[in-house]
């Protein structure tokens, strides 16, 4: 069934639509790269000379009660520096799909980072599912632990509070970074003590926000003795 709405301007940017398949359930748009040349990810020298090219299927973002897949074609460049290691590269998409591997677009996976957070595993999947989003409660943990990854810069200010892993059954505690507005860490139980040991692990911290009625109530202020 064609629709007379046209889904090219609601596509990540730097693509170019080429054609548009309606499903009862599902949107598969075919597209491909806008630019003429691309980066060599090793030396950077700019490539216009196509090896090969390959298609990658990658969720977006649903539309109209449907789900949405991107057929993407991806060309394979060859690199005209001599002397270059990387002979035959993959176009990158930048912000529109952020790495070679994924399988969703950048904007798709803040939306699944900020479901697990919010509802945690199986209730976020089963909300994402009347979304129309195509992940599991397994992949929305390994969203928010793969972003939870501890940050370089100094910790000083931070806000604890729990985290459902399964709600009404498994919670766990977070810990942000309020000057950053990030996650640091994610602590597999409410327990004060675990709370403590991480705390003395990061001396560094002044000020720690937290929530009164969740079970690590009194481990910020011994973990900052």
């Amino acid at each position: 069934m064609r629709s007379g709405i046209g889904v090219a301007p609601l596509v990540p940017t730097g693509l170019v639509v080429e054609s548009v398949v309606h499903g009862e359930d599902a949107i598969v748009v075919a597209a491909q790269g806008a630019a003429a040349m691309s980066a060599c990810p090793l030396c950077g020298t700019l490539s216009e000379r196509v090896h090969s090219r390959y298609v990658r299927q990658v969720a977006d973002l649903p539309w109209a009660g449907r789900s949405v897949r991107l057929r993407l074609v991806v060309r394979r460049f060859l690199c005209d520096l001599a002397g270059c290691r990387c002979r035959i590269f993959a176009e990158r998409f930048g912000k529109a799909v952020r790495s070679d591997r994924a399988r969703r677009t950048d904007r798709l996976e803040g939306l699944v980072h900020h479901l697990g957070l919010a509802l945690g595993g199986r209730p976020g999947a089963g909300f994402a599912q009347r979304l129309m989003l195509p992940v599991s409660n397994d992949t929305l943990l390994r969203v928010v632990r793969r972003l939870a990854r501890p940050r370089a810069a100094p910790l000083s200010v931070i806000g604890i509070d729990d985290w459902a892993v399964r709600r009404n059954h498994r919670y766990g505690t977070i810990v942000c970074d309020l000057e950053r507005r990030r996650i640091v860490a994610l602590l597999p139980d409410r327990e004060m003590a675990t709370a403590e040991a991480w705390l003395r692990r990061h001396p560094g911290i002044g000020v720690v926000s937290r929530d009164l009625s969740i079970g690590t109530e009194s481990g910020p202020r011994i973990g900052a003795q």
